[in-house]
């Protein structure tokens, strides 16, 4: 992609930046990373971690020569706050498709809750969903899943520094999980109902922190886009006086 004239005022994007995006519902990773490019005008822009389209929080997007850190960000620890579901699953083990498997709450308590964090704190083995990004024989899996193919999945290595229940209100439960890169809590929350008998689908969730990096410290991408006119504007000022 052939770089086109940058605004003066801008010139430290095409160098080379790190901007925190509170990234909205509804918007995939690339859109922010689109909004970006269109705002600054800089062709080298890149994220580090997917958030999925249902996710909302913390995206780091580098710029410039800062794109060369993005692996470096990516596999720093993530910390994730969000909601599960109990008593159905989803095909996608999120809200990205429909309930399904619907059976009663009525027999769990606090005390079985919690107590089934423990199986799924420190290195466990992960199956991703099956609807992901992730490649199998060069096609990306949610590819291969809206054509109905049959894949076999290998569970990978991740681990789960924390695994803490903040709230329930059956059949509702807040969580707050500190895990390695790779780890998807959208088969947690799958995996965790199924620990309990209930089944379980991620029905809401934020990214708080990337190592250093939080979330309390990004812009939304409109504030970022009123950040950009504040610096042009500035600029002009100063070429103006």
């Amino acid at each position: 992609m052939k770089q086109k004239p940058v605004h003066p005022a801008l010139q430290p994007y095409l160098e080379g930046k790190v901007i925190l995006i509170n990234k909205p519902f509804r918007w995939t990773s690339f859109d922010a990373v689109k909004k970006i490019r269109i705002l600054t005008k800089v062709s080298k822009v890149g994220h580090a971690g997917t958030l999925d389209p249902l996710a909302t929080g913390l995206l780091i997007v580098c710029t410039g020569k800062f794109t060369k850190k993005i692996n470096e960000y990516m596999g720093m620890e993530k910390e994730y706050t969000g909601t599960f579901t109990l008593g159905a699953t989803t095909p996608t083990y999120d809200l990205e498709s429909n309930p399904e498997n619907f059976k009663t709450t009525v027999d769990l308590t606090s005390e079985i809750i919690h107590a089934a964090t423990q199986q799924f704190t420190g290195a466990i083995m992960q199956l991703p969903p099956m609807h992901s990004a992730i490649k199998k024989e060069g096609k990306r899996l949610y590819e291969l899943a809206r054509k109905g193919k049959d894949v076999v999945l290998e569970p990978r290595a991740v681990t789960i520094i924390s695994f803490e229940i903040l709230n329930i209100y059956l059949p509702l439960i807040e969580f707050k999980v500190v895990c390695s890169t790779g780890t998807y809590i959208r088969s947690l929350a799958n995996d965790f109902g199924e620990a309990l008998g209930t089944g379980a689908y991620l029905s809401s969730l934020c990214r708080t922190r990337i190592g250093s990096f939080y979330l309390k410290n990004a812009l939304t991408p409109k504030e970022f886009e009123e950040q950009v006119q504040q610096l042009k504007h500035a600029s002009e000022g100063e070429t103006n006086s």
